[in-house]
This record gives structure tokens, C-alpha cells and sequence, in this order.
């Protein structure tokens, strides 16, 4: 019995949260009932976007002006934004919820705000905006909300408005942080996150930390980020080893850079031999065997 109470609640929560029938009242611009192609496009657009939300039954903007006609209630045609007077015409169409929507912009740009209306207590539940084109050089713009479908989600479902990011390092074993937050070691699979900005930092002992901010967009595939790491102008790194029981240290420095004294020939001439190789040196210590040091110079990676 108290499964079934809960289960009952969740139901109730899910269907407040997610309005199983949403109406879309026709659109207007500055208080008039837009009309012409491009409206009629846009309009077929939110329809098809709406009915994309998991669960949601679209009653289309031409069946509500239907059912305003067929109650012979006209001034319901001109709501202005009133959400009384939407949820009034969501009641006519019979649906939950009606998202009502205002054209305006200037030019070649257009911005198109909308709002959702809960129709049982006639209040604004969520409220966004729909860009439509955009000048030259602003950006991602549209695409990296989503256009229409993205809209749709942020008024139904904010919570599923998410994107994915993939950052492909150039180095294995890279760490990479997203938001402060560690999210795996290079190679990393795509990461779930928020619609937005987010903070990606990669670091690696041996190379240069790589920050910078990511635009996350809600699309179809993820936004992709290659990361080329740079490595720090001198690399030292000590290798133990178990073997023989004695510890292998090895030093590895860029030619050209400066050798540490206590590595300089006339150091380790009392303790040991230098022989020439190539363009590198090898010095060896003067015990031979698992247990020695060794030391090699490598040429620095191109710039």
C-alpha cells in the first residue's frame, strides 16, 4: 500500500514537472497576431519541438485559434502575454500547459520570447528566449542553444538541457579537470555537462598546465576540443628500480640546457668515466651494475 502511495506521488511530481499536453498559442508581434511564411515556419518549428519532449502531446497553434473560434470568445485572440487570459485559452484546447510567444528583433535578427503558462493556476511556470539568425562573427549563436529544439527543452525539461564535451589530449595520462572537478585521464570518453561555459584545465607533470574556457552546445554530438600539451624546456625524472635491490636514478635534460653542477665532468670525473656519444653524453658512475646512475641528453622537441 505504501508502494503505491508513492508511486502516486511521483506520478504527480512527474506530471507537474513535465505538462503532459501543451498548446501553442498563435504567435504575435508587438501585441498583433504574426502572420507570412517565416512566422508559419517558426510556428511548425516550436509545434515539431515541443512534441519532441519525452511525454508531451502538442495541441498545435491552428487548433487553439479553432477552439476560440468555435467558443465564440474573440478577445481571447489578443491576449498580450496575459497569463489569466492564456491559461483560459489552454483550458479552451483542453491542455495543461500553453506557451505563448512574442516575435521582435531588428534586421536580419529576431528574438523570440516565450513563455510557458500553467493552465490550472494561470502563473508563468518558465519563461525563454529563441534567437533567429545572427550577425556576422557573433558566434555559435543559435547553434549552440539549440534553436528551437533547445528552447522547447529549457520551457519542458530544464533538467535535459545538457550537452556533451570530448577533449582529445595529445599526451596519455593527462588529467583533465572540468569546473574544478576531476573528470578522467586523457583518453577520456565525452563528459555529460550543462548547457554554458564551463572552466577545462589539463595538466601533466611534464608539460605545461593547457586552461581555457569551453562553450558547451546542446547538439547531436558533442563539442570536441583538441588539447596540444606543451612540454616544460627541461625534463627530470627519477626511474627506481627494484632490481639487483639498488636504485636506478636516471636524469634526462634537453641539449642546450644547462647541466646541474652536481652533474658536471669534472664532478664525477673522481667517480667515474665520460664518454662521447653522437650529439649526446652517457656518464656513468663508478659502480657498474643495476645499482648505477645513469645520465643521457636528449634533443629538445621542435617549438
Amino acid at each position: 500500500m505504501r508502494s503505491l502511495v508513492v508511486l502516486l506521488l511521483l506520478a504527480r511530481v512527474a506530471s507537474a514537472d513535465a505538462p503532459h499536453t501543451v498548446a501553442l498559442a498563435p504567435l504575435s508581434t508587438l501585441g498583433a497576431e504574426a502572420s507570412g511564411a517565416a512566422s508559419k515556419k517558426l510556428t511548425a518549428d516550436l509545434e515539431g519541438a515541443l512534441g519532441a519532449v519525452a511525454g508531451t502531446k502538442v495541441v498545435t497553434a491552428s487548433s487553439v485559434g479553432d477552439a476560440i473560434k468555435k467558443a465564440k470568445k474573440p478577445h481571447l485572440k489578443a491576449c498580450d502575454g496575459d497569463a489569466g487570459c492564456l491559461a483560459e485559452v489552454g483550458k479552451l484546447a483542453g491542455a495543461d500547459a500553453i506557451v505563448y510567444g512574442e516575435v521582435g528583433g531588428l534586421g536580419d535578427v529576431q528574438i523570440v520570447y516565450l513563455e510557458l503558462i500553467d493552465v490550472p493556476t494561470g502563473k508563468v511556470a518558465r519563461s525563454t528566449t529563441l534567437q533567429l539568425g545572427a550577425p556576422a562573427g557573433a558566434g555559435q549563436g543559435e547553434d549552440t542553444q539549440g534553436g528551437a529544439r533547445g528552447a522547447a527543452v529549457r520551457l519542458l525539461a530544464p533538467e535535459k538541457f545538457l550537452g556533451h564535451l570530448a577533449v582529445t589530449v595529445d599526451t596519455t595520462g593527462a588529467t583533465i579537470y572540468v569546473d574544478g572537478k576531476r573528470v578522467g585521464k586523457s583518453p577520456a570518453p565525452p563528459v555529460e555537462l550543462a548547457v554554458g561555459t564551463h572552466a577545462l584545465r589539463v595538466t601533466h607533470p611534464e608539460y605545461r598546465d593547457y586552461v581555457r574556457f569551453v562553450d558547451v552546445a546542446y547538439a547531436d554530438k558533442p563539442t570536441d576540443v583538441q588539447v596540444g600539451l606543451q612540454q616544460f624546456p627541461i625534463v627530470e625524472r627519477d626511474l627506481e628500480s627494484t632490481e639487483g635491490g639498488a636504485t636506478r636514478v636516471e636524469y634526462v635534460h634537453y641539449v642546450g640546457a644547462p647541466t646541474p653542477w652536481y652533474r658536471r665532468w669534472y664532478v664525477i670525473a673522481a667517480f667515474g668515466a665520460v664518454v662521447a656519444v653522437g650529439t649526446g653524453i652517457a656518464v656513468d658512475a663508478a659502480s657498474s651494475g643495476p645499482g648505477a646512475d645513469h645520465e643521457r641528453t636528449i634533443n629538445p622537441p621542435p617549438q
